[in-house]
């Protein structure tokens, strides 16, 4: 869609009070980066090369580690560039296509944390039937519609954005967002307040409702089932509630940045603040998977053991 702005970049002041560490910040996210693409990555391969991973939990699991390659590659390339150059304009175009990654990450995310307690509520408090619902079918379809709802349901409400005129250029943060980049507008934004306020409900009501039956279900064998299945339930909630927790703390964070004034806190917990949501779920998730279910940390060892065998073979090749 054509925009008629007034303006055609907008600059993202934060970079300025990094300037003294720029160096420093680079090498921290260069680290961070490398560490949740090769995380994520080696994470996929163990779960696709093991025939015996090839169930409904791990391929949710997945999912979950490409879009968290997905949500930190909408972030970290473009914050690293920034940090390496001069400016710190990034064009309306592109501040635009950054929203639409990182709000449909988040929403992605959340979904298919919706699923996996949902998988993990039939398999506790369903055993018998899990197999004949947990269809390889429907597995298909929730992994579809994991990704294809919130990635086809943002744009519509990212129209919305998309017609509005932008008068300022100013935007206090290190990455673009949706109700920043709407507070530049010089147009009513009475209508997209209401409907951002109507998304935010379709985007996360139907997902948060999903986790609390599935737990609501699980707590009741927690409280009244057999030792065997309360241990059983542990083990498998465990990973997914710490996940759970990391992204609603990400989230959080995310609402206090943009819904209310953090200037009195210290620079770099507002940066700590604003980045967490995109930095630390990516990170954590595959080390909470890796190191939580046995069959997984067992593979991971495995694959280690392998490369540095490798490593070791290929030194004495050449000595």
């Amino acid at each position: 869609m054509e925009n008629s702005s007034v303006v055609s970049s907008v600059v993202l002041t934060t970079f300025y009070g990094m300037q003294d560490y720029k160096s420093l910040y680079f090498i921290l996210f260069v680290i961070l980066y490398t560490a949740i693409v090769i995380e994520n990555v080696v994470l996929i391969c163990i779960i696709y090369n093991d025939k015996a991973l090839h169930e409904p939990m791990y391929l949710f699991i997945c999912n979950l580690a490409a879009n968290n390659i997905y949500g930190s590659t909408a972030l970290l390339p473009s914050l690293l560039n920034k940090l390496i150059s001069y400016s710190y304009e990034v064009s309306l175009t592109c501040c635009q296509l950054q929203i639409y990654c990182i709000h449909t990450y988040a929403i992605i995310e959340f979904t298919i944390l919706a699923v996996m307690g949902y998988d993990r509520y039939l398999a506790i408090c369903q055993p018998l039937q899990y197999q004949r619902i947990m269809s390889i079918t429907k597995v298909y379809s929730l992994v579809a519609f994991s990704w294809f709802y919130p990635l086809g349901a943002f744009a519509l409400f990212f129209t919305f954005t998309l017609r509005l005129t932008f008068c300022g250029r100013v935007m206090e943060r290190v990455y673009c967002m949706n109700y920043s980049l709407v507070k530049l507008s010089c147009s009513n934004t009475s209508v997209e307040s209401i409907v951002g306020l109507f998304s935010v409900v379709v985007y996360t009501f139907p997902q948060l409702i999903m986790i609390v039956y599935s737990y609501a279900k699980i707590l009741k064998i927690c409280f009244f089932g057999s030792k065997k299945s309360k241990i059983k339930a542990v083990k498998t909630c465990t990973p997914h509630i710490i996940a759970i927790i990391n992204y609603s703390l990400g989230c959080f964070f995310e609402i206090i940045q943009s819904r209310f004034p953090t200037i009195n806190l210290p620079f770099e917990m507002q940066i700590f603040m604003s980045l967490y949501f995109l930095i630390l779920p990516p990170f954590l998730n595959p080390v909470i998977y890796g190191l939580s279910i046995q069959t997984v940390r067992k593979d991971i060892l495995k694959f280690l053991s392998y490369e540095n065998g490798f490593v070791i073979k290929v030194k004495n090749m050449y000595r």
